[in-house]
């Protein structure tokens, strides 16, 4: 059975036998063009764009994936080691722990309890 599979705005053609699958083809997925809006109707306004956050300086601790931040198990100048849980990051139903990357302290939280964060949006900035 052949399928195409559209992951990250990739589509790779995919052929699947006996349990084992096999890559075919890969490409870059086209979106559709949006339908043109009535001339009648009002424009939307513009929303607002989102606020940066200011951080500090250090190295931050990135989302690897969007998700759902449920628990910081960390706190502003705490020392921590490499290897530590920062972050319990739900992505797709599943809890995520997301670690220090190396050994530092912790100089902000960016992405609180409860923070819904894209991927690659800092969590934690390390100094």
């Amino acid at each position: 059975m052949k399928y195409k599979v559209t992951l990250n705005g990739r589509t790779y053609e995919v052929e699947v036998e006996a349990g084992q699958a096999m890559l075919l083809d890969e490409y870059e997925a086209i979106a559709p063009a949006p339908a043109a809006a009535a001339p009648s109707a009002p424009a939307p306004a513009a929303a607002a764009p989102a606020a940066k956050v200011a951080t500090a300086a250090g190295e931050a601790v990135k989302a690897p994936m969007p998700g759902i931040v449920l628990k910081v198990q960390v706190q502003e100048g705490q020392a921590v080691k490499a290897g530590q849980v920062l972050v319990i990051l739900e992505a797709m139903k599943m809890e995520n722990e997301i670690v220090a990357p190396k050994a530092g302290t912790v100089a902000q939280i960016v992405a609180p309890k409860g923070s819904n964060v894209e991927s690659g949006a800092p969590l934690v900035i390390l100094a």
